[in-house]
């Protein structure tokens, strides 16, 4: 059985290497991620970063495979800390790299949490650069139903007038 490549990302995730090629250019500014529309504490922690490979069934049967990048954020309030700088950030990660292989391609995860709440997983999309600092969104990383996912992205491919007008059975 051939594995399904599940690399393929929501419109809004970008890659890890994505990430730092645009901190890399934005050195000095701060880096602040918004997640349940609001920003990160600036005394935010970056405290876990951690590189998977996945192999799975997913409900139609299907094998998947990818990898994955985690990084863990612990979102509280310490001291007179601002927002991290990019190259904080950039650093953090290169060190990381010392000691684990991160795949520059692989899906980005954030897991953030206060340190009270559960820890919630988030696709972050593509960063922007408003007045001085890097802003980075963070969305709630949904679960889906990946057959269905492949099937509606083949319907709005297909250009022809007598496609299904049903969804396939997802979970046989």
């Amino acid at each position: 059985m051939n594995a399904i490549d599940n690399s393929k990302m929501q419109k809004d995730d970008i890659t890890l290497g994505e990430l730092m090629s645009i901190l890399s250019g934005a050195k000095d500014s701060p880096l602040v991620f918004y997640y349940d529309d609001r920003p990160v504490k600036p005394g935010y922690h970056v405290t876990e970063v951690k590189a998977g490979q996945f192999s799975a069934l997913d409900c139609g049967a299907n094998p998947e495979a990818w990898s994955e990048i985690f990084i863990q954020l612990w979102d509280i309030e310490e001291g007179d800390r601002t927002h991290m700088p990019a190259c904080k950030f950039h650093a953090i990660i290169r060190k990381v790299t010392e000691h684990v292989k991160l795949d520059d391609t692989a899906k980005l995860t954030f897991e953030v949490s206060d340190g009270v709440q559960p820890m919630q997983l988030y696709c972050a999309a593509i960063p922007t650069l408003r007045a001085g600092a890097v802003h980075v969104e963070l969305f709630p990383r949904p679960a889906s139903c990946k057959p269905r996912d492949r099937w509606l992205a083949a319907q709005s491919q297909s250009t022809s007038c007598c496609a299904p007008t049903s969804a396939a059975r997802c979970c046989g």
